[in-house]
């Protein structure tokens, strides 16, 4: 692995000052034949906040921005998203691999450090993973509409013909982002394999829970699917699999917010409340 940078700002928001006087600084990481774009900035305590499918740096801008007021945040793109360099392979394990190669990077400048780690969707997934693999490398957990073990997978063979066409519009969509910091460079066929990938998961995620003794924190969309007709049984199923967690594992903390999955976008200033006030709930705890 290396680490090269800093490299000159394209005018990306996530380049530029925070709104609170904090410079943002880009690096990049190499591993496993892959270029990760990596950015940090802040004060305080540190955070890593790890990005979700088809979701970038430039997307999240504002969340992390807020975020930076109060905490040292270093983000990134994952492989095929953003200013990182396309790859190979798009599975579970080659995200995991580029979340491994952020946090290693962090760990050998600074030694014993252990983040609050974030996840947004797929990322919440990768922190979850992450976090019960290398148990002494993170301090809390805070997952955003993801790693929820659904009780029903989301994508069952009667319903691949809607999905696959469904990603087949999102990819034709993403193709007018292409050479920007918002691309995504997965096509359709990617990412409906990836999302039944991440459904055999989730089914076991529990598992994966039970190995972690960090505080955990939850903010889950009250409708993930939004709110037509057509997915008030996916966004049932998601209820489902939050208190099937909350069931198993009573000490998480959740919070649901009156919103789709696209929550980190339209409710950013509420999730960074909510961090905020749940990691100084943990802090105070800690110091009494």
């Amino acid at each position: 692995m290396e680490v090269t940078g800093p490299r000159p700002s394209n005018g990306d928001p996530e380049q530029a000052d925070t709104g609170g006087g904090t410079a943002v600084r880009s690096y990049t990481i190499q591993h496993d034949g892959v270029t990760i774009s990596a950015s940090r900035g802040g004060r305080g305590r540190l955070m890593v906040f790890c990005p979700g499918l088809s979701s970038t740096q430039a997307d999240l801008h504002e969340l992390v921005g807020l975020l930076r007021r109060d905490y040292d945040v270093v983000t990134f793109d994952l492989r095929g998203h953003g200013l990182s360099s396309a790859a190979d392979r798009y599975f579970f394990e080659d995200f995991l691999s580029d979340l491994v190669a952020v946090m290693s990077q962090l760990g050998h400048t600074e030694p014993g450090a252990t983040p609050l780690l974030v996840g947004y969707s797929l990322g919440a997934d990768l922190v979850v993973h992450y976090a019960s693999e290398h148990p002494g490398r993170v301090g809390e957990l805070v997952l955003i509409d993801g790693a929820n073990p659904v009780p029903e997978p989301f994508i069952t063979e009667a319903d691949l013909p809607v999905f696959r066409e469904m990603w087949e519009q999102m990819a034709d969509q993403l193709e007018g982002l292409r050479g920007t910091a918002r691309q995504v460079l997965l096509d359709a066929r990617e990412i409906l394999d990836l999302n039944i990938q991440i459904d055999a998961i989730r089914s076991g995620i529990l598992d994966r829970y039970r190995m972690i003794d960090r505080p955990i924190t939850m903010i889950m969309s009250t409708a993930m699917a939004g709110e037509g007709g057509q997915g008030r049984a996916l966004n049932q199923n998601w209820h489902a699999g939050l208190d099937r967690l909350v069931s198993d594992q009573p000490h998480i903390s959740t919070f649901r917010l009156n919103a789709d999955h696209g929550l980190v976008l339209t409710h950013a200033p509420e999730i960074a409340d909510i961090i905020r006030s749940t990691q100084a709930a943990v802090d105070s705890s800690t110091t009494i």
